[in-house]
Formats: C-alpha cells, sequence, structure tokens
C-alpha cells in the first residue's frame, strides 16, 4: 500500500509539471520594447503618485498645524 502512495505523488508531482511547462508555452510573452515600454509607463504613474500623496501629506500636515498652533 504504501508503494502504491508513492506512485500516485510521483505521478501527481510528474503530471502537474508536465502541465505547467505546457501552459507556459502558451504564455504570450512580450518583446523587449513592450517590456520596456510597460516598465517606463509603471514607473510614470509610481511617480505620479509619490507626488500626489507627498503633496497631500504636505496639505495635510500644514493644515493640521495651522489648527493645533504648532510651529
Amino acid at each position: 500500500m504504501a508503494k502504491a502512495q508513492v506512485t500516485r505523488r510521483s505521478n501527481l508531482i510528474a503530471r502537474v509539471s508536465r502541465e505547467t511547462v505546457g501552459e507556459l508555452r502558451k504564455v504570450n510573452w512580450p518583446t523587449r520594447e513592450e517590456a520596456t515600454q510597460l516598465t517606463i509607463i509603471v514607473l510614470a504613474v509610481l511617480a505620479g503618485s509619490a507626488l500626489f500623496l507627498g503633496a497631500l501629506d504636505y496639505l495635510f500636515t500644514s493644515l493640521f498645524r495651522l489648527l493645533v498652533g504648532a510651529s
């Protein structure tokens, strides 16, 4: 009985591995140019978000200091 379980587990691992490789072959990988363009877009959105959140932080900090009276 123990040998049957080991065989089933090894068959399961082999099947999952084959299916994973098969699915990875179906993936439409981006070209280098597409990857570069998408990376630039992500970095631009990241920088814009950081500037926006930094401005909000500065605004709310200034408003809080005005309300509390801290210098």
